[in-house]
């Protein structure tokens, strides 16, 4: 109770470390971004634009007051809108609203179970397939910026103008910060690159264009859905790959942002604000959200490290919907691209490209499959789980091949077999081999010093092993069992008989 008051009161003090003018004008800039990325959202899930926004302010202040990892975005999702697209179409918005507080319930009940601490078994070739896939994504998502609404190119001049533009905010956002950091480059790019526009009269591509993003307050709203099992059972599957994909994205950007500025931010906290605002964007009209690694790479990248940021962004996100939505429809989406391909630029882990002579080939392997499922299928969840599933059967093999036997005789004519390396369902077999059942002498001790019993295959060995030897009149005996083994030995007691020397220095008698 005490380290939560605690945990509670740092959310809320004032902090006089924080550097408010940053944190405020990086919220700004955050918020520019998650505009027309929440409108482009909506779209994709076949939803009106107020839907993404709505979730956008929501989800994104929800998380920011009561998540664990100071400094990170959170909001509408691209991942999100592809799961919903077909509940869309068969069933309509309101069932996209109840799918949101399910997928928000089931969030909250993994953060209060404490499960996020699961993420720390993904693999870094697997963080760096993620980031770099994510890093590819957020490229080509502003390849679209190029064409028109029917998918064709722009035309040649438009073209040239906008890749002019988006050329111009990139240098700015590179070259401003080697002469001051007082504000952020980002900020200052779309500033300039409106004014540029606006001056000169520029045509190009607005925020407009894609939508209207004018609109009101979140309105409260109870999901127009019957309150059915049938119903329970067609939002279920949507629900639960929401509630993973948006928890997977959550994390992984948490970790992101914790290697980035090296300080620890808490899952199972962020796990469960991530529930409350999914279930609070589902009741106010939201289509749900989770983790945005872009925009939070933004933000970070602005020099916000505080809580304060992702407060402005979400407030200013309802602010613009409400009072400023005809200014930021105006906003050239050229100096927006251009922010997002630099965020693309350093969200890749260039350092996996000059590691690969130096990484295990089944690692690179790895790495470069995450990274083409998260390309191709647009999924960053599966992408994920392939990456650890993969790796840990490579461990699982690797392992069994590590496991291995020194066989020696005693004085009193005992065979000894010492054990190398961990009994488990993929040594079982390699163990089984190590033995001369009809060579050996009447007494057989297998020294578990340096291996352990692992699980319910290896006990299962050991137990066969045992039967093999009294087959033929002989007696094994176990020596050095770890704790967790013979743990693992008495919970199986009923099923197998085995033989245990419980002293260390304990002879094996004679007849």
């Amino acid at each position: 109770m005490q380290a939560h008051k605690k945990k509670v009161i740092n959310i809320f003090a004032i902090d006089k470390s924080v550097d408010y003018k940053t944190e405020v004008l990086a919220g700004l800039t955050v918020a520019l971004t998650m505009v027309p990325s929440a409108v482009a959202f909506s779209i994709m899930a076949d939803l009106s634009p107020l839907t993404g926004l709505y979730a956008a302010f929501v989800v994104g202040l929800v998380t920011a007051v009561l998540g664990g990892r100071p400094g990170m975005i959170s909001g509408s999702a691209g991942a999100i809108a592809i799961i919903l697209v077909e509940l869309t179409r068969s069933h309509g918005v309101e069932y996209i609203f109840a799918t949101a507080v399910l997928a928000g319930l089931i969030q909250f009940v993994v953060g209060a179970l404490r499960w996020g601490k699961f993420m720390r078994l993904v693999p870094q070739p697997v963080m760096f397939g993620f980031v770099n896939g994510l890093a590819i994504l957020i490229f080509l998502s502003q390849v679209g910026q190029f064409k028109t609404p029917e998918g064709e190119w722009l035309p040649f001049i438009p073209f040239l103008g906008m890749l002019g533009l988006v050329l111009l905010s990139m240098l700015i956002i590179w070259g401003l910060p080697r002469f001051t950091k007082a504000v952020p480059s980002s900020l200052v790019a779309i500033i300039v690159i409106f004014l540029l526009v606006w001056g000169l009269g520029i045509e190009t591509k607005t925020v407009g264009d894609i939508a209207s993003i004018k609109g009101g307050f979140p309105p409260f709203h109870i999901p127009e859905v019957p309150f059915t099992l049938e119903t329970f059972m067609i939002i279920l599957p949507y629900a639960l790959i929401m509630a993973s994909v948006g928890l997977i994205e959550s994390l992984l950007t948490l970790n992101l942002i914790d290697e980035i500025t090296e300080t620890r931010g808490w899952s199972n906290t962020e796990s469960m604000a991530l529930g409350v605002a999914n279930i609070a964007s589902g009741f106010f009209s939201g289509m749900g959200g989770c983790g945005l690694v872009g925009q939070s790479l933004v933000n970070i990248s602005s020099g916000a490290r505080a809580r304060v940021s992702s407060i402005v962004s979400a407030c200013l996100i309802l602010f613009f919907i409400m009072i400023a939505s005809s200014f930021i429809e105006q906003v050239p989406m050229a100096a927006l691209v251009g922010l997002m391909i630099m965020v693309a630029i350093g969200t890749f882990e260039w350092v996996s490209i000059r590691s690969l002579d130096k990484m295990p080939k089944h690692d690179i392997f790895v790495m470069i499959l995450v990274m083409f499922v998260t390309v191709v299928l647009h999924n960053l969840a599966l992408a994920v789980l392939i990456g650890v599933l993969l790796s840990a059967l490579v461990f699982a093999w690797e392992s069994a091949k590590r496991i291995r036997a020194r066989q020696y005789t005693d004085e009193q004519g005992v065979k000894h077999y010492e054990i190398f390396g961990p009994l488990f369902f993929g040594s079982t077999k390699a163990f089984s081999e190590k033995f001369d059942v009809l060579g050996d002498p009447e007494k057989v001790v297998i020294n578990f010093k340096e291996s352990r019993i692992s699980d319910m295959s290896a006990i299962d060995t050991v137990n066969k092993i045992t039967e093999r030897y009294a087959k033929v009149n002989k007696t094994v005996y176990l020596r050095y069992l770890s704790e967790d083994s013979r743990t693992l030995l008495d919970n199986a007691n009923k099923v197998i008989e085995v033989n245990i020397l419980e002293d260390p220095t304990y002879k094996v008698p004679q007849d």
